[in-house]
């Protein structure tokens, strides 16, 4: 059940509600939107007194009290009909300002980075991708720099003023991985991974969760789920392309997604053009498709080298092409409504 708050209602009568929901035997999820307040009040109605009398009995505090009748119940529009905006240091996702999150598909090391990270800063880019530990899927491909990998996308950060994100893959590391990145990025091949899931949401960063090879987009709403269950509304969604029976491309990306997302989601929603086509020559236009149809920011993979790149080197731009592309993007984003 979703409980709407009236407006301007004082955090004390919020801890009343909140205490009420919780004698009737719910968990409570709390969403602070701009003009109101929503509680998720999670748990079996069958075995629980009704929460439907909350607006009689608090007339001046519940506004209505909503039946979810989605599987998903958190990161439904029924239950927050506002779009959600994520803070990452002095950026807003899912605002006004459309943002690109670009950098090398794997960390090689300190040149390499910071090269990267400056010339995508240059170009405006306001977010640095990068891989510290790499899922890959033969065990002797190179699997990530780890640890030292995190240092040096921190000491990127401290030089360039960029925020960092990069993917956690072991539940062992989530408070490593959160220590050094401002979002954890949950990949394609552990987005049903719920206990890794769980253990990304408690280390209380933003985390974008990722769109599995086959999966779903009921499939990866729940997995989403997950992370808002788990006290975290820090939830972004990334599509970066399906396995289908096509072969021109490494994966098929589905922009379909963009609008479906908006539509049964409040959750910000990127789009992973590299990963999405394996292509570097089609980067441009999956990026041009996703300004246009709403996406919320890009996550691009961009190396001084793609040629000598340790892993996806075909899916990589050069940041002279991510500079183009950015130009190229810009009179897109003004006219789709956003800075």
């Amino acid at each position: 059940m979703i409980i709407v708050l009236k407006p301007g209602i004082a955090r004390k009568q919020e801890t009343s509600i909140l205490r009420e929901i919780r004698k009737l035997g719910y968990k409570p999820h709390v969403m602070h939107g701009v003009a109101r307040t929503v509680i998720g009040a999670i748990g079996d109605e069958l075995t629980h007194q009704s929460l439907e009398t909350l607006a009689g009995v608090f007339p001046e505090i519940v506004e209505s009290v909503i039946p979810v009748q989605k599987r998903y119940k958190l990161v439904s529009r029924e239950a927050h009909p506002e779009a959600s905006t994520i803070q990452v240091r002095e950026h807003v996702i899912g605002g006004k300002k459309f943002h690109v999150m670009a950098g090398p598909c794997s960390v090689e090391g300190e040149k390499q980075l910071l090269q990267t990270a400056e010339a995508v800063k240059a170009a405006g880019a306001t977010i640095l991708r990068g891989g510290a530990f790499k899922p890959r899927t033969s065990p002797y491909e190179f699997q990530g720099l780890g640890e030292k990998g995190l240092k040096l996308l921190a000491k990127a950060r401290r030089e360039t003023g960029l925020a960092v994100i990069t993917e956690l893959l072991s539940e062992q590391h989530a408070e490593l991985v959160a220590e050094y990145t401002d979002i954890i990025q949950i990949g394609a091949r552990n987005s049903q991974n719920y206990q890794l899931l769980i253990a990304a949401a408690k280390t209380g960063k933003p985390i974008l969760l990722k769109r599995g090879l086959s999966m779903k987009i009921e499939e990866w709403l729940l997995a989403g789920e997950y992370v808002l269950a788990n006290e975290n509304a820090n939830l972004m969604f990334c599509e970066r392309g399906i396995r289908t029976f096509e072969t021109y491309t490494r994966n098929t990306l589905d922009l379909s997604t963009i609008p479906i997302i908006k539509q049964e989601s409040h959750c910000p929603i990127v789009i992973d053009p590299s990963q999405g086509a394996g292509r570097a020559d089609l980067v441009k236009a999956m990026c041009k498709g996703a300004v246009a149809m709403g996406a919320d920011a890009l996550l691009i993979e961009v190396h001084p080298n793609p040629a000598e790149a340790w892993s996806d080197g075909a899916q990589q731009v050069t940041p002279e092409i991510f500079a183009e592309l950015m130009r190229e993007l810009r009179p897109l984003i003004a006219a789709a409504g956003r800075e």
